[in-house]
């Protein structure tokens, strides 16, 4: 992968995970679409990528305050996907979700200490 190989990226774990958590948002999405799940998939599909796509648009950020107010986007972002992975999770008719809702506590526990030390 470009994004992930490029040592820019290595180093920081947080645009790391937040990327390839995306791309298997993007897969999880794409599984319920062809199950016919559009406006699910669809919800998941912007809250979930969205979350690394503000994390990455922090790292432009002109001042402190913007870093963690970018953060604080993606942590909104973060616990709206979370609702749907719950929903999702309910339905007998839907793939579970389980595993990206791990991958997503541990992104929503780095999301809050990088807050949180920023301050």
């Amino acid at each position: 992968m470009q994004f992930t190989n490029n040592p820019k990226y290595k180093e920081n774990i947080i645009l790391k995970l937040t990327f390839e958590f995306a791309v298997s948002i993007v897969k999880y999405s794409e599984v319920l679409d062809k199950a016919r799940k559009f406006s699910i998939a669809n919800q998941i599909l912007r809250s979930g990528t969205s979350i690394g796509a503000n994390v990455k648009e922090s790292q432009n950020a002109e001042s402190k305050k913007d870093f963690i107010h970018k953060l604080k986007i993606a942590l909104k972002e973060a616990d709206e996907l979370e609702y749907w992975l719950f929903l999702c999770n309910e339905i007998e008719s839907y793939p579970s979700s389980s595993n990206l809702l791990e991958k997503l506590i541990e992104i929503k526990k780095i999301l809050n200490k990088i807050v949180t030390s920023s301050k």
